[in-house]
């Protein structure tokens, strides 16, 4: 799966960067990224179909959702590299999603947080198989939750900043969609958060480790 979404950009970067994938984006025509959002909805879906198909309960279905979506990933910029040699560091920036803004970032930390999937994903597969009782408790959900949504505002950051002070304090752009497009012309990434990013992975590493030592 991770191979096929890497073919499907290759096309993509054919058409809208026949020179090469770079920041500021290109604006894509309404009808092809409705299209595009529909791929990345039916690719979600389809992981999420795999992780049905082999989980047992509702927490194995999360734990195979998390590892397939980890592999998927980090198989999808091995076949970048394979076929366009891209990325060149693993600091080069990448557009990520665009549900409900672009994300954004450097190669290397959507990495790292696939690696921290494989690894909490496999920790419930192996406490599950061990233990049929097992939960994960409240507190270790409010921990995951919260470094989820910190690593979540620091792939939108850059985008949702832009939205914010040119709409809501400048307003200059009105409630279209089409607009939107207009923002991602002049706009080149030089700075991600990590100061939002790392406490993020921080609380889902403090909860992977909670988990991985207790016995129940």
């Amino acid at each position: 799966m991770g191979l096929l979404e890497a073919i499907v950009v290759v096309y993509l970067r054919k058409i809208f960067y026949s020179t090469g994938f770079k920041f500021p984006l290109e604006i894509i025509p309404g009808p092809i990224l409705k299209i595009e959002v529909l791929r990345e909805f039916c690719t979600l879906i389809m992981i999420l179909s795999v992780a049905f198909i082999a989980g047992k309960n509702r927490l194995q279905v999360f734990a195979y959702f998390l590892f397939c979506f980890a592999v998927w990933d980090i198989f999808y910029y091995i076949g970048l590299k394979l076929m366009l040699n891209w990325p060149a560091s693993f600091l080069t920036w990448d557009i990520l999603f665009l549900i409900p803004v672009p994300w954004i970032s450097p190669v290397l930390v959507p990495i790292i947080s696939s690696i921290f999937m494989i690894v909490f994903s496999l920790l419930l597969i192996f406490k599950g198989k061990n233990n049929r009782d097992f939960k994960i408790k409240i507190t270790e959900w409010i921990f995951l939750c919260l470094g989820a949504l910190l690593i979540f505002i620091s792939f939108i950051w850059n985008y949702t900043s832009i939205i914010i002070s040119k709409y809501l304090f400048e307003h200059i752009i009105t409630l279209n969609p089409d607009n939107f497009g207009s923002l991602t012309t002049n706009n080149i990434p030089t700075y991600f958060p990590w100061n939002i990013f790392v406490p993020g992975m921080l609380l889902i590493w403090f909860s992977i480790y909670t988990i991985w030592k207790r016995k129940i």
